[in-house]
């Protein structure tokens, strides 16, 4: 089956490492709700949550990446808007319908909700039919704004300027948002990913060179992505535990993290690519990444499925092996239906691809 699929690249494999990153980032969120506050249990899997958060702006910096390559070789407003809108909107309107209907069937909200408009306005709005689909939302705004930004890109700009400019943006935007805004759900919209945003401009911009330059800076920018996470770690454990934290605080740190992390990504990426010993665990990393979206897509219901039918209990590696296993099934299930059903038409129906 595998050998059936076009060469596997760097980029699969970044949306491969990504897409396991999520399925741990809400396994691990189901751990924390059956584990005992205090426990070393708790505490681990809290560490590995917070570790874990990095999903949306490594999927919105890789998703500038592709397309600032593509759109950068042609753009044709018509057939690039045609299938942003199958690929992404479509998709977005499908399952936010789907896990609406999700949540009552469950009994996780109330049947009246399905009739309130109110409702509709911020699941469709906000992304808030499920936690995980506000991504795709995102996406649909990122589309939009990228064509725009393709005179910048034309430039070749410096990563290293996007990294630094674009924090300072990203800082902009906050306050713009704080003072001015007051968007009710700013990680809801692009306006939250500047960053990632001209990170990925920068890169797919120069997407040929970038290992050479990944291989020249990450002497610099791994001790920097260590020293980030040294500092963001307390702050989003405290945030999380419900300890006051400054927001901008919490935020700037956050931003340099996910940053960082979504470079050293795809420096990881190209060097599993290049690297022979380890071909075999790229080619099943790269292969999840061809079916990433179904993952994403399928992954909560099974999580919440599996947590209905049998809650992780216990203490230590009891509960800790049941959110493994959870996790696993997560990814597995979902990646198996992506595969049977690529380039199919039901497949089209249902990720648009």
């Amino acid at each position: 089956m595998l050998s059936s699929h076009p060469r596997l690249t760097a980029i699969d494999t970044f949306r491969g490492l990504t897409i396991l990153e999520v399925v741990g980032h809400h396994a691990t969120g189901m751990g924390l709700r059956n584990a005992t506050v205090g426990s070393t249990t708790h505490d681990l899997l809290l560490i590995l949550n917070r570790t874990l958060h990095f999903a949306v702006p490594a999927f919105v910096f890789l998703s500038v990446v592709v397309l600032t390559r593509s759109l950068l070789k042609g753009f044709d407003p018509k057939r690039y808007f045609w299938r942003r809108l199958t690929r992404g909107g479509w998709p977005y309107l499908l399952w936010s319908v789907l896990y609406a209907l999700w949540y009552v069937w469950t009994g996780q909200r109330a049947a009246e909700t399905l009739t309130d408009p109110a409702r509709w306005r911020d699941w469709l709005l906000y992304g808030k039919a499920s936690y995980h689909l506000y991504f795709l939302l995102v996406a649909l705004e990122v589309y939009l704004v990228l064509p725009l930004l393709l005179p910048l890109a034309r430039r070749r700009p410096s990563i290293t300027l996007a990294l630094l400019g674009g924090l300072a943006a990203q800082l902009g935007a906050y306050f713009l948002n704080r003072e001015v805004l007051q968007l009710p759900f700013p990680a809801s919209t692009a306006l939250w990913y500047v960053l990632p945003i001209s990170l990925g401009l920068a890169v797919g911009a120069q997407l040929e060179t970038f290992p050479d330059w990944w291989h020249r800076r990450r002497r610099v920018l791994l001790p920097l992505l260590a020293l980030g996470y040294a500092a963001y770690l307390p702050v989003a454990v405290a945030y999380v535990r419900g300890t006051p934290v400054i927001p901008v605080v919490y935020s700037g740190l956050s931003w340099i993290y996910t940053a960082l992390v979504a470079l050293a990504l795809l420096g990881l990426a190209y060097r599993l690519e290049r690297g022979q010993p380890a071909r075999a665990f790229k080619r099943v990393i790269a292969t999840l990444g061809t079916v990433s979206l179904p993952i994403y897509l399928l992954h909560p219901a099974l999580l919440q499925a599996l947590e209905r039918w049998r809650a992780p209990d216990g203490v230590s590696w009891n509960l800790l092996g049941t959110v493994a296993l959870y996790a696993l099934i997560a990814v597995l299930l979902p990646a198996l239906l992506g595969r049977l059903l690529l380039g199919k038409r039901l497949g089209l129906l249902l990720f648009g691809r």
